[in-house]
């Protein structure tokens, strides 16, 4: 769960704590990324120090991680003091060339297996030129961490933001290569058919993403079992909020095989913040409607570091002069995901989702509006982490 300005992690952990109470076992993961923490102004230690507020405030007696999303060689060293979770970003080596000699080694390694594979129309050299270099930066990434982080952390391997889906054999071969090279993570996050844009539901034919999220499942079990893995090794779904349509599929197999799960929703709480400021109605529905107008006319600019996992269709997006009319009701029920009210905006929304940086530069005025609408805030935030996605996914 994510909060980019650093306000909600005493009402996410509440939300997190209650569907404990309901019997299941949810472990919280706050979440950041390097480029919210520069959009933003805030500091990686600024999360940690959230966490433990949390922590404390509300007696969590459990585990509790601080993530170092998406991070690179190049900005891995401004999380290892206050993160003990890692998200490793090898997308962009995806489709990279290996170095020769590891191509080599690792075909005539798996060769037992190539006649079999290739009467099946799967090629290790086709996976060693898409996958092997992406696998190394892993061992490289996940060797210099241990270096400075001996006691140990939750690791995690992203390779989600690329163009094409990952196949179960794909997956298979990144972990039992990953595993040669003596690496375990503890959940891995595949790419799979269909558009998980930001803040809005799922786009594609959800039979197909089933389909794959449930061999995806059962080859990690398999690859679990044949490689002895020790670490409990998860499925991750990322970009997770609000993908309402696929919740009961995964609810249904993650059953099915007694299998774990990461979810990301970080950057929902976000949203909900503007649905509360909107509620509030005032200072604070005028500083919701400004977000949309400025990220309207800077709709490139906000638009660029997403343009991988957005829909938006300008054509859907109303004229600001029009949303500075709207009173505080018909804001809300545009924003909020809510697919049965016929006033919902998918666009709308995704709009709001990537204007954060539009709050950031309004500075104290957004942050005391934050203050002092804390009711419709809160009740948002937790409201929408605990009945629309903990309840939905897991009951």
């Amino acid at each position: 769960m994510g909060d980019r300005f650093g306000c909600e992690g005493n009402v996410q952990l509440a939300a997190i704590a209650e569907i404990n109470r309901l019997g299941i076992p949810v472990v919280p993961v706050w979440n950041k990324s390097n480029r919210e923490h520069e959009l933003v102004g805030s500091t990686q230690e600024s999360v940690r120090d959230e966490a433990d507020n949390a922590v404390r405030n509300q007696k969590w007696k459990h585990n509790y991680y601080v993530d170092a999303d998406h991070i690179t060689m190049s900005t891995v060293d401004k999380f290892l003091a206050s993160s003990n979770f890692f998200t490793l970003d090898v997308a962009h080596f995806i489709g990279k060339p290996a170095e020769p000699h590891q191509k080599k080694e690792f075909v005539e390694r798996n060769g037992g297996q190539a006649r079999r594979l290739k009467d099946k129309g799967y090629s290790l050299d086709q996976f060693a030129d898409s996958y092997l270099a992406a696998i190394h930066e892993v061992r490289r990434l996940h060797e210099y961490i241990t270096g400075k982080k001996p006691d140990g952390f939750i690791s995690e391997v992203s390779m989600d933001e690329v163009s094409t889906a990952q196949g179960p054999m794909d997956l298979y071969f990144f972990i039992k290569e990953l595993k040669h090279l003596r690496i375990e993570v503890d959940t891995i996050a595949p790419k799979f058919t269909g558009l998980f844009p930001k803040g809005v539901d799922y786009e594609g034919d959800i039979d197909c993403f089933t389909r794959e999220f449930e061999e995806d499942i059962c080859i990690i079990n398999q690859a679990s079992t044949e490689l002895g893995l020790v670490r409990n090794l998860k499925l991750s779904v990322h970009s997770g909020s609000d993908k309402f349509s696929i919740y009961p599929a995964i609810q249904r197999l993650i059953d099915k095989h007694d299998a774990g799960i990461h979810l990301k929703t970080a950057g929902t709480t976000w949203l909900e913040e503007v649905i509360g400021l909107a509620r509030g109605g005032g200072e604070g529905l005028r500083i919701a409607k400004e977000i949309y107008a400025q990220g309207l006319a800077r709709f490139d600019d906000m638009a660029g570091p997403y343009a991988a996992v957005l829909h938006i269709d300008p054509g859907f997006l109303p004229p600001a002069r029009e949303v500075l009319a709207w009173r505080s009701d018909r804001f809300v029920r545009t924003l909020i995901h809510e697919p049965s009210c016929t006033e919902y905006n998918p666009h709308f929304r995704q709009l709001i989702h990537i204007s954060y940086k539009v709050a950031a530069e309004m500075g104290n005025e957004f942050r005391d509006a934050l203050v002092h609408y804390r009711n419709p805030i809160e009740e948002q935030v937790y409201t929408n982490l605990l009945d629309r996605h903990l309840k939905r996914l897991f009951l």
